[in-house]
């Protein structure tokens, strides 16, 4: 028997459940499906909110030829191949088909390069499904020639409506006296994702028998999620969570978890490129200048991982993690944008102090752009105190230094070269 998820899934866009702000009535993508001309398009947004599901109606309601590819397991042959195949379906105006990138972030370059072609062609409507930021993950010239979709956390509403839903109209669940008393359990293993729901639904009625009432509560779900953990866990569904869990593993300086989190990930079949960039990130929010080396660390191992490839890019990935734990922390540099891009928000584009204007045209100069500029170069210790920052907030402070070593040897320095100015 395939599984609740799979026997759940929509074929028209009035049973999809969520999204609205995308195929609701009158909203843009619904506007696109019904007109029967929908571009090339990414749909974005985290796992089991709908992606495949939505591209699949798509296709059925446009009676579109309708290809699947999935970035984990195919290559360059295997796209090259589909877009013949596609090619073969170009006749009597009939509509070009559709080819579905399941994890699109996971293709290459020379890989995202194949498509490009038959995208700018016309012989394919590419639709891609992506978890990731399409901005980092996908090449320029292919996200210039799509459109991007965001897809949102299913609500608790529509969760909701899905478990109704199949207790209701599924052929397996319709049989069984079932009761639910309390949602509460089901939505939080669940974590927005339907599939996910779907898969603890089964799991928890697959114990109930056809004469017997099977009342689902907040305890009984409990139960039998913690008795097969690996039910709902596989594949690394749990993704967000444990993601969210080895952040906070090394923000809190402890080694043992961050290598037990980042374990989970990669048992779980997560991209070493998506654990990477996290610890990129981490090195510079949560330590930033108490240790200025992590971020070289980091880099350096999302560089190498990449190069590597599993097995052996888990080593790499545990010596970078267990390095970020263990230094020191410091988010400095985290508060100080935070603080200086909420005063751009609210004072607006400032003039730039005409001394340190740039000025490469007569012109310029003659209205003393770059006027008084002070080489800094040219003074003790390279420093000179020029205003650098626009009249309307001089004085502004938006960098404090941290409670640690290396930043408070850098308070110090900056207080002989600022005296009182920044109240270092």
């Amino acid at each position: 028997m395939k599984p609740l998820a799979e026997r759940m899934r929509p074929t028209i866009l009035d049973e999809y459940i969520g999204q609205n702000h995308l195929v609701g009535k009158g909203a843009v993508l619904r506007q696109a499906i019904d007109s029967g001309k929908i571009p090339s398009f990414i749909l974005w947004g985290p796992p089991g909110v709908g992606k495949t599901t939505l591209a699949s109606i798509i296709a059925n309601q446009l009676e579109r030829p309708f290809y699947t590819l999935s970035a984990i397991n195919s290559g360059v042959k295997d796209i090259r191949e589909t877009i013949e195949k596609a090619k073969k379906q170009q006749f009597f105006n009939r509509p070009n088909p559709i080819l579905f990138i399941d994890e699109i972030h996971r293709f290459s370059k020379s890989q995202q390069d194949s498509l490009l072609g038959a995208v700018e062609k016309g012989i394919i409507t590419l639709i891609g499904a992506t978890t990731e930021n399409p901005s980092f993950e996908v090449i320029s010239a292919l996200l210039s020639r799509s459109q991007v979709y965001v897809l949102q956390p299913l609500a608790k509403a529509e969760l909701i409506k899905m478990v109704d839903t199949a207790i209701e109209k599924d052929e397996y669940l319709a049989k069984l006296d079932i009761e639910i008393k309390e949602y509460d359990a089901l939505l939080k293993y669940s974590g927005g994702d339907g599939r996910k729901l779907y898969n603890i639904l089964e799991l928890v009625t697959n114990y109930g028998e056809k004469e017997e009432k099977l009342v689902i509560t907040n305890d009984s779900v409990t139960q039998k999620i913690q008795q097969n953990i690996a039910s709902y866990d596989k594949g690394g569904e749990q993704h967000y969570d444990i993601a969210s869990a080895f952040i906070k593993s090394i923000r809190g300086s402890d080694p043992n978890a961050t290598v037990y989190w980042l374990a989970r990930m990669i048992e779980g079949g997560e991209d070493i490129k998506f654990i990477a960039r996290r610890m990129v990130i981490s090195a510079s929010e949560d330590i930033g200048l108490a240790n200025p080396n992590a971020l070289l660390m980091a880099t350096t191992a999302f560089q190498a991982a990449q190069m590597i490839g599993l097995p052996e890019a888990r080593i790499i990935l545990s010596q970078a993690a267990i390095y970020l734990a263990t230094s020191p922390k410091s988010n400095t540099s985290y508060m100080a944008i935070r603080k200086a891009q909420k005063a751009v928000r609210e004072s607006g584009s400032l003039s730039v102090p005409l001394a340190i204007r740039n000025a490469p045209t007569k012109l310029m100069k003659d209205l003393d752009y770059g006027k008084n500029y002070q080489y800094a170069h040219d003074f003790e210790n390279n420093f000179v105190s020029l205003e650098f920052m626009p009249e309307e907030i001089k004085g502004t402070k938006f960098w404090e230094p941290g409670k640690n070593t290396t930043e408070e040897k850098i308070r110090q320095k900056m207080k002989g070269f600022w005296k009182e100015k920044y109240n270092y």
